[in-house]
Protein backbone atom coordinates (compact mmCIF):
# COMPACT_ATOMS: atom_id res chain seq x y z
CA UNK A 1 0.00 0.00 0.00
CA UNK A 2 2.76 2.44 -0.21
CA UNK A 3 1.80 3.44 -3.41
CA UNK A 4 -1.01 5.26 -1.87
CA UNK A 5 0.83 7.28 0.25
CA UNK A 6 2.59 8.64 -3.18
CA UNK A 7 -0.52 9.30 -4.53
CA UNK A 8 -1.83 10.72 -1.56
CA UNK A 9 1.42 13.11 -1.87
CA UNK A 10 0.88 13.97 -4.79
CA UNK A 11 -2.99 14.59 -4.85
CA UNK A 12 -1.70 16.96 -2.09
CA UNK A 13 0.33 18.76 -3.45
CA UNK A 14 -1.58 19.59 -6.83
CA UNK A 15 -3.97 20.50 -4.71
CA UNK A 16 -1.50 22.97 -3.32
CA UNK A 17 -0.86 24.56 -6.39
CA UNK A 18 -4.76 25.27 -7.72
CA UNK A 19 -4.60 27.48 -10.34
CA UNK A 20 -1.98 29.01 -12.76
CA UNK A 21 0.42 31.58 -10.75
CA UNK A 22 0.39 35.02 -11.49
CA UNK A 23 3.59 34.91 -13.09
CA UNK A 24 2.22 31.87 -15.39
CA UNK A 25 -1.07 33.60 -16.37
CA UNK A 26 -0.82 36.22 -19.79
CA UNK A 27 -3.17 39.03 -19.58
CA UNK A 28 -4.55 40.66 -22.65
CA UNK A 29 -5.19 44.31 -22.23
CA UNK A 30 -7.40 46.34 -25.28
CA UNK A 31 -10.42 48.93 -25.41
CA UNK A 32 -13.74 48.71 -26.61
CA UNK A 33 -16.04 51.91 -27.62
CA UNK A 34 -19.33 51.49 -25.88
CA UNK A 35 -22.25 53.48 -26.29
CA UNK A 36 -21.85 57.29 -27.41
CA UNK A 37 -17.99 56.28 -28.40
CA UNK A 38 -16.87 55.96 -24.41
CA UNK A 39 -13.83 54.15 -23.91
CA UNK A 40 -14.07 50.35 -21.90
CA UNK A 41 -10.53 48.87 -21.00
CA UNK A 42 -10.82 45.27 -20.75
CA UNK A 43 -8.35 42.75 -18.99
CA UNK A 44 -8.76 39.13 -19.68
CA UNK A 45 -7.39 35.88 -19.75
CA UNK A 46 -7.22 34.99 -16.51
CA UNK A 47 -7.31 31.91 -14.32
CA UNK A 48 -8.41 32.68 -10.67
CA UNK A 49 -11.50 31.91 -8.57
CA UNK A 50 -14.36 35.08 -9.23
CA UNK A 51 -13.72 36.21 -5.87
CA UNK A 52 -10.15 36.68 -6.82
CA UNK A 53 -10.97 38.47 -10.01
CA UNK A 54 -13.70 41.03 -8.55
CA UNK A 55 -10.96 41.72 -5.48
CA UNK A 56 -8.55 42.79 -8.42
CA UNK A 57 -11.15 44.92 -10.35
CA UNK A 58 -12.15 46.71 -6.93
CA UNK A 59 -8.29 47.62 -6.67
CA UNK A 60 -8.02 48.50 -9.85
CA UNK A 61 -11.33 50.57 -10.14
CA UNK A 62 -9.79 52.58 -6.95
CA UNK A 63 -6.75 52.98 -8.50
CA UNK A 64 -7.67 54.27 -11.52
CA UNK A 65 -10.75 56.40 -9.86
CA UNK A 66 -13.11 54.80 -11.93
CA UNK A 67 -16.01 52.89 -12.65
CA UNK A 68 -16.21 48.85 -13.71
CA UNK A 69 -17.08 45.30 -13.54
CA UNK A 70 -16.50 41.89 -13.77
CA UNK A 71 -18.45 40.44 -16.46
CA UNK A 72 -16.98 36.54 -18.01
CA UNK A 73 -14.51 36.31 -16.11
CA UNK A 74 -12.51 39.50 -17.36
CA UNK A 75 -12.05 43.26 -15.75
CA UNK A 76 -13.90 46.16 -17.56
CA UNK A 77 -12.88 49.38 -16.46
CA UNK A 78 -14.83 52.24 -17.90
CA UNK A 79 -12.49 55.02 -19.45
CA UNK A 80 -9.11 54.27 -21.66
CA UNK A 81 -6.31 52.95 -18.85
CA UNK A 82 -3.98 51.41 -21.20
CA UNK A 83 -1.07 53.26 -19.98
CA UNK A 84 -1.51 52.83 -16.09
CA UNK A 85 -3.16 49.03 -16.01
CA UNK A 86 -0.04 47.26 -17.31
CA UNK A 87 2.19 48.36 -15.00
CA UNK A 88 -0.54 47.76 -12.03
CA UNK A 89 -0.83 44.30 -13.24
CA UNK A 90 2.89 43.37 -13.10
CA UNK A 91 3.38 45.15 -10.08
CA UNK A 92 1.16 42.14 -8.71
CA UNK A 93 3.54 39.29 -10.51
CA UNK A 94 1.02 39.10 -13.96
CA UNK A 95 2.22 39.13 -17.77
CA UNK A 96 0.48 41.53 -19.78
CA UNK A 97 0.65 41.36 -23.36
CA UNK A 98 -0.66 44.66 -24.96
Amino acid sequence: MSNDDGLDDLLDELDTHGDLDAAEQVLRIRTESRRYDKPVTIVEGFDLPKSEIESLASDLKSAMGTGGTVDEGRIELQGDHRDRVPDMLRDRGFAVRE
